[in-house]
């Protein structure tokens, strides 16, 4: 990271004290440097046998080029930067509402993943979409001076410190939206003061919860707004019109149905044996990759019991009792037909998108690592949502839920209320957005 004469904090000290401190501040700019080096060698020694670090580093290559070829004299760019597809849904109102307002200024989306990228690299209302290059100090001022942006969002968590120094740099203003912050986070233990300063390159945070606008003031940063997630607002426009699946309507019938969201393997151990315990049941299982050796080892679990959405016809569905999805962008959509919803990535690194099933006021039930999201957190206080631990607990929520319909009802409303109170985000932020684009 460039260090501008500015950046440490260390004026009011005395000469030895602001010396250490500079070579404090110094010393960690290496590391943080040495640090994105070992980064890239890792995605590149990943790639030969990894195909999404493959699409990673193939993608960077000669990333500018595209850039130069589509950036034209007078263009004014608004960037919006988001880590893959789920911060992209929190993204996607903020986007679309200032192109609405401001159809002058191009926007380009960047993404740090490509499996944002795949899904997302031909968005409508993105003029371009790119692979963010890796956060080197020549990357940063060779994509900064390219683009030129006049704002920049960041969506989330994305925090790449060379870029956000070389904007501050040119007085480019940088907001974040959609923030959540943790207590165990770098920027708020002992060690992490070098951070903690590199917070001061944002203009603006706009957080989800009033825990993180706190933890932030704690330390000294003041620029925050509690608004929410942006997402919410996403989802239940989605909600208010769904697409209709005649093959799903047919399968459910006047059947109950499970529809399982973003599953690992790990998730279908637990839920895998609820298709015997529950006879009276239909399932849909959405697998969170779903390339065809993923979905071919789903199929061996269930047997013949399954069927592709692909292959489903509708007079053919009887003796089927799992509907497995095995195409992308319609899982969002399908909930709409669900009776309960489990949602995948507990069991793994963590917990994938709820608010979609929950804007449609089903329960939702999903693995232990749910802590990093708020809303999770929120209903499970609520009896909106349920966290279990294996396959026995799993069977017991449904069970419950099945039978014991006041719990039911309580739990669609809850989480119906929750929704309705938690719209709203993205209109806080482009009141603010609009307003600094005016001036």
């Amino acid at each position: 990271m460039r260090v501008s004469s500015d950046q440490p904090a260390c004026a009011c000290l005395s000469a030895d004290r602001a010396g250490k401190c500079n070579k404090i501040y110094l010393r960690m700019t290496f590391l943080y440097n040495f640090f994105i080096s070992l980064l890239y060698f890792a995605i590149l020694f990943a790639s030969l046998v990894n195909k999404k670090a493959k699409k990673w580093v193939n993608g960077r290559r000669n990333v500018f080029e595209p850039l130069l070829n589509s950036v034209a004299a007078g263009d004014e760019f608004i960037w919006i930067h988001c880590a893959s597809l789920g911060e992209f849904e929190q993204g996607r109102p903020i986007i679309e509402g200032l192109k609405k307002v401001h159809p002058n200024y191009k926007i380009l989306l960047s993404f740090f993943s490509p499996s944002g990228y795949e899904i997302r690299k031909n968005y409508e209302y993105a003029d371009i979409v790119t692979y963010l290059p890796l956060d080197t100090i020549s990357n940063t001022k060779k994509f900064i001076s390219i683009i030129n942006p006049k704002l920049v969002i960041f969506v989330k968590y994305e925090f790449w410190f060379n870029y956000l120094a070389e904007l501050k740099k040119q007085k480019i203003p940088v907001i974040f939206i959609s923030s959540l912050f943790r207590p165990d986070q770098y920027f708020f233990k002992s060690y992490g003061s070098w951070f903690r300063k590199e917070l001061n390159n944002i203009d603006h945070f706009f957080v989800q919860n009033e825990e993180s606008k706190e933890l932030l003031q704690n330390i000294g940063i003041n620029q925050v707004t509690t608004c929410g997630d942006t997402r919410f607002d996403r989802v239940y426009q989605l909600a208010q019109n769904p697409l209709k699946f005649e093959i799903v309507e047919a399968f459910k019938g006047d059947q109950q149905l499970i529809i399982a969201g973003s599953t690992w393997p790990q998730d279908e151990e637990q839920l895998i044996p609820m298709i015997e315990q529950f006879p009276e049941l239909k399932f849909v299982i959405a697998p969170h990759e779903v390339h065809a050796s993923r979905i071919e080892q789903i199929q061996k679990k269930i047997g013949s019991k399954a069927i592709l959405l692909s292959a489903a016809k509708i007079n053919e569905l009887d003796h089927y009792k799992v509907l497995i999805v095995d195409s992308i962008g319609v899982l969002a959509h399908l909930y709409q037909y669900a009776t309960i919803a489990y949602i995948g990535g507990g069991f793994k690194t963590g917990l994938h998108n709820i608010q979609e099933p929950v804007t449609f006021g089903i329960p939702v039930v999903f693995g232990p690592k749910f802590q990093k999201f708020q809303e999770a957190k929120d209903l499970i206080k609520l009896k909106g949502a349920f966290s279990i631990k294996n396959s026995g607990e799993l069977q017991e929520i449904f069970s419950n839920l099945i039978i014991k319909k006041e719990m039911y009802q309580n739990a669609c409303q809850t989480n119906k209320n929750y929704v309705n109170q938690s719209v709203g985000a993205s209109k806080i932020i482009l009141d603010y957005l609009n307003k600094l684009l005016e001036n």
